[in-house]
This record gives structure tokens, sequence and C-alpha cells, in this order.
């Protein structure tokens, strides 16, 4: 069997008579060029939107926008022409590239599901400052600056070295040491303002979050709500708040907007359990199926969690793991918007030859149930009826954090600023959504 000829280096070849005949039929620029071919540009706010009447000649925008989606979808990103586009409305861009999606039926328009993922913000962990890390690195200074007055002292009393540094070195050093502890102040004066818990020096919209493997980095919180039937993003938000609190009910009104329907079935993962927000689902005519979080006891045994507590609504009490009884015994604000009621049994924990694995209070186990708990209670058995349902989220939600992420090749943020890392996430998912449907 012989092996495939190649082309010989000096054999004529005949090249396609047009352009076009080197590009398939179903190529994904095509989909590119058809889709931008439809924008109004100047609407959209792009410069140079109207070719002007003098002077050289510029590129048609169209053309650049085309370039840079396919560049996008084959992992070429420039952070300078990065920048550039996000002065113009991507955010737009791709909320219309959704409504074509909405027209061509590609949403099942039923079940979505949200969620959020943490990218790294353009802004190191060492800009980045807390009321903590800012003690310890003032107190730091301190000690180096009075190293450093020890060390001039001792130069003024005795015969210099060469090989010691001068005064005039030292001085210097000192100087530079009092300046970064007057800047490190001022920074902690503007934290205890309160406006703030911690000041990112390079990009200060950006915040410390925990990411994968337990650690922890300068980032924002990219959140997407994606609709199952061809898995394809419906819309996304970039926040700087840690947790997914309060996005819940805000992704999906926003999915119904877009669909132009009444109600969803919305699916999210823990960090999404929060019973205001889950009132607002139903007060829109939606609802939502989410696990609650198991939070451990201080003494970290499994067997005293607060979920194996079970709660008797006609007695209003708790029932230990061990059988004993926690009474009523008030009701404790923890915030504004949260409310506990507190059940305890002191006398029985005192005795208890299990106390030690409950709990490290001295007097006894407390247990704290939220006001909204009979309601959560109402979630938590509609959730555990529609398990297989809920089995989808993760198929459904994190393939376009997998398509941007591995496939894209975008794991952090060129751009600074919550606007510019919105319009940046944008032309990820926008890319993302064309690849999947070509």
């Amino acid at each position: 069997m012989r092996y495939i000829e190649d082309i010989h280096r000096k054999s004529k070849i005949v090249f396609p008579e047009y352009i076009d005949d080197y590009i398939t039929e179903d190529n994904p620029v095509r989909m590119i060029d058809a889709f931008v071919d439809t924008l109004d540009i100047v609407e959209l706010g792009f410069k140079n939107a109207v070719p002007q009447k003098k002077g050289r000649p510029g590129y048609n925008p169209k053309y650049l926008l085309k370039l840079y989606i396919y560049g996008y979808m084959n992992k070429i990103t420039s952070s300078r022409k990065l920048e550039k586009a996000t002065q113009t409305n991507i955010e737009l861009i791709f909320k219309y590239f959704v409504s074509l999606l909405n027209e061509w039926d590609l949403f099942g328009k039923e079940i979505v599901a949200v969620d959020g993922s943490k990218f790294r913000a353009c802004n190191s962990k060492k800009n980045n400052f807390s009321t903590k890390n800012l003690n310890r690195k003032i107190k730091y200074l301190e000690e180096k600056i009075e190293k450093y007055m020890i060390e001039i002292e001792k130069n003024d009393n005795t015969e210099l070295s060469t090989a010691k540094p001068t005064k005039e070195e030292i001085q210097s050093k000192i100087k530079e040491l009092k300046e970064r502890k007057t800047r490190y102040e001022a920074y902690k004066k503007e934290i205890e303002k309160g406006d703030t818990k911690e000041i990112s020096t390079i990009d200060p919209e950006s915040r410390l979050m925990a990411v994968n493997n337990n650690g922890i980095d300068v980032c924002y919180n990219v959140q997407t709500i994606v609709d199952s039937k061809y898995k394809l993003v419906v819309d996304c938000d970039v926040i700087n708040n840690p947790t997914d609190h309060g996005m819940l009910s805000k992704m999906t009104t926003s999915a119904k907007e877009i669909f132009e329907v009444e109600k969803l079935k919305a699916l999210a993962d823990k960090g999404y359990y929060n019973a205001e927000d889950f009132k607002k689902m139903r007060r829109t005519g939606s609802y939502n199926l989410c696990f609650k979080q198991i939070f451990s006891n201080a003494t970290g045994e499994s067997d005293f969690y607060l979920d194996k507590f079970k709660y008797d609504k006609e007695e209003n009490m708790y029932i230990c793991p061990i059988g004993e009884k926690l009474y009523f015994r008030r009701q404790k604000p923890i915030d504004e918007n949260t409310k506990k009621i507190v059940y305890q049994n002191f006398a029985a924990c005192g005795k208890c030859d299990f106390k030690d694995k409950c709990t490290k209070d001295k007097r006894g186990r407390r247990v704290r149930r939220s006001i909204d708990q009979d309601f959560l209670d109402r979630v938590d058995q509609r959730t555990a009826e529609n398990k297989e349902l809920y089995k989808q989220r993760q198929m459904i939600v994190e393939h376009p954090f997998g398509t941007i992420k591995r496939g894209l090749g975008m794991t952090y943020f060129l751009t600074k600023g919550m606007p510019s890392a919105k319009m940046e996430i944008s032309f990820a998912f926008l890319a993302s959504d064309f690849v999947n449907i070509t």
C-alpha cells in the first residue's frame, strides 16, 4: 500500500476563482459575517461609523468587529484593542444577538440555570488592601524604621566600616518607609469611613474573593443564566460581591423579559440559597430548585450538624440527635433583613456526655431557626421531589463557562472596572454562543 502523496512544490495548481470558495459552507465566519451585517453601528456608538469626507479612508468598523469576534473564538485577544472596543456598546450587541436566537426558536423558554464563576481581575493581590493586612504592613514598617534608627545611632557612635550602609543611605531608606507607611495609613482611614472593606489600587472595583482549591484572588463574580435547550447564554452580568445572594431573581427576571414569558423554572446551586430572593421569585410567578447548604457545628462532628436536629412544629421545639428537647427562648435579629428564633436547653446540655462533640459553648448548644424556615422547608421539599430535573443544572449552566475558560482560553480580565469587565465578558459569551450554534 502506498503512502498518501503530497503535492510537489514545483507542481502547478489551480486556485479557486473566488475568494469565497476558500470558505466552507459551515464555517463560523459566515455566521459572524451575517450577524454583524445586521447591526446598526451608528446606534451602537461605534467610532467612525460614518466615513469622513476628508483625509485617508479608514477601515469599516463592521469589518474590525467581525475580525475581533473571530479572534475571540480562536483565543486571539489584544488588551489595547479590547479596551478600545469596550467604549462601544458590546453589551447591546450581545443582547441583540440573543434576540436573534430567540426569533430563531433556539431557546426552550421553560428551564434555565443560573451560576456564577470568579474571574481574576486586572489587579494583583499585593495591590489589594484590607484593615487586617494594612495593620500588619504598618506594624512591619514601624519595626523596620525603628531598626534603621538604631543603626544610625550606632553609626554615629562608632567607626563606620565601608561594608556597612552610610548614614545618608539609611536616612533615604527611612524616608521611603515613612512614605509607604503614610500611604497605608491613608488607605486604612478610607476603609474606616465605611464605604468599602478593602481597596484595590489598580482596579478599584475589584475585590478579594475565594477561588478554586481554597485559594483567594482579586476577582469579579461573573453571573450567567443559560437556557436548557441548546445550552445558550441568555444574559450575563458582572458583580464585585463574592456571594451569589440576590442574583437568582435578578437573572431570572431578565430571562423572562427576553423570552416574554410569565414564569420559568430556575435551577441554582447552594450559593443562591436565600429566603428573600426565593420570595421575589415566587412573587414574579417563577419557582426555583435549589439545595440548601449544610452548616457544620463548631466542633466539626457531623453527627451533631444542624440538619441532625429535628424540628417539632406542634410543640415548637427541636429534638437533638440524642433525644433531648431544645425549647424556644427568644427572637434574635441578625441584621436588618434577617431574624433568627433561638432554641436551647442548657440544663440538659450541662449533664450531656456528648456536649464536647456538639458545641464549644460552655453553657450548651443553641439552635437558630430562620423566621422564614417554613417557607424554606417547602422549597427544600420541592427540590427533593424534583431531583432528576435538578441534576440537569450542571450540564446546562457549567457548559458555557467551560467553553470560554477551556475552549476560548479566557480565565481573567484584560480591562479594568466593572463596566469594561461586563463588556469583555459579553464578548466572550457572544463568542461562546456562536461556537454552540455553528
